[in-house]
């Protein structure tokens, strides 16, 4: 997994990113893969995107990195264009990945699956549910009783945050399988500013939110919703959250509270294994922390972004490129 933070200000838009990758191996166990994997991208002068969930998807029988699906994304000539709004850069990577990911072969894998784990156990399989990643199934024992499970399927999550043509600004998210939403717009009154998360949120959610989005799952949460309606009590429970001023929250500021929550779920997960109700989570935040900002004025620019380095020496390819372009000229 990993996380990524957006956060909008009136100055300007943050966006940041851990860099671990973790996947599961032949036997199923989550592993980190790499504290090095790049999650943080800039589209074109005025849009960035951070993407976070399942690292590889395969292309032609290959496993392929999700950076280098973005990396030929930026080459398409009809991305490249500075004549894009965040809406468009939005759609075309929904399409892009939508198409790729194949989610829908995937699903019907993961019934085979369950098919597969029910029969030699004597298990009647009665129904199959789809509810976006989340497969529930019901089942009959062989002592006749009904039981009811769940399988998930890996997601794809995208930020999408920049400014359009107009000087407006927007803000997306990206499910795969899933949807688009709209996050933060500058054309609607009281959602222009604020900050988003996707990735492993529970600890930024704890802290900024005042609870884990788990909490649905405790009973008396649960009777609470029956007897008072979910709206009820999602209204109360924004009563816990912290009241920050992002609308004059300055860029330095945003950046560190980016920097900070990304920090923080990192050492929380170095030093537990889950929650009790859910033992057993994925440190799957680590590594360094990219960072970038887009302004109106200035675009997109790069706070922090990972050099490669071997020893002491710090490898900039983006400078050893402008130094061979101008030996050749």
């Amino acid at each position: 997994m990993t996380l990524v933070l957006n956060t909008t200000t009136a100055e300007g838009i943050v966006l940041a990113a851990d860099s671990r990758q973790s996947y599961r191996n032949q036997k199923g166990m989550a592993r980190i893969g790499s504290d090095n994997a790049s999650k943080l991208f800039q589209m074109n002068r005025r849009i960035g995107v951070a993407v976070t969930g399942l690292a590889f998807l395969p292309e032609n029988d290959v496993a392929k990195n999700i950076s280098k699906f973005i990396d030929e994304f930026k080459l398409d000539s009809k991305i490249q264009s500075e004549e894009l709004d965040v809406k468009d850069v939005t759609e075309k990577l929904y399409e892009l990945f939508n198409d790729k990911y194949k989610w829908k072969e995937q699903l019907e894998q993961l019934k085979q699956n369950v098919k597969s784990d029910l029969t030699p156990k004597g298990c009647e399989l009665k129904e199959f549910k789809e509810e976006n990643n989340i497969l529930k199934f019901r089942f009959k024992t062989p002592q006749g009783n009904i039981e009811e499970s769940l399988v998930t399927l890996d997601i794809i999550e995208i930020l999408v945050a920049g400014y359009n043509n107009d000087g407006s600004h927007q803000v997306y998210s990206i499910r795969i399988p899933g949807e688009i939403n709209l996050l933060r717009n500058s054309n609607q009154k009281n959602n222009e500013y604020g900050s988003s998360w996707l990735g492993q949120v529970d600890v930024v959610s704890r802290i900024v939110l005042g609870y884990d989005g788990r909490i649905v799952n405790v009973p008396f949460v649960k009777d609470a919703i029956v007897t008072s309606g979910n709206d009820q009590i999602s209204t109360q429970l924004q009563g816990l959250e912290y009241l920050i001023q992002w609308g004059t929250m300055t860029l330095q500021d945003a950046m560190d509270y980016c920097r900070l929550m990304i920090q923080t779920t990192s050492a929380i997960q170095r030093f537990s294994d889950g929650i009790r109700a859910d033992p057993g989570d994925m440190p799957g935040v680590g590594g360094p922390i990219d960072i970038a900002v887009i302004t109106p004025d200035k675009g997109f620019v790069w706070i922090n972004k990972k050099k490669l380095k071997f020893d002491d020496t710090i490898v900039d390819l983006e400078k050893q490129e402008e130094l061979t372009n101008k030996s050749n000229n």
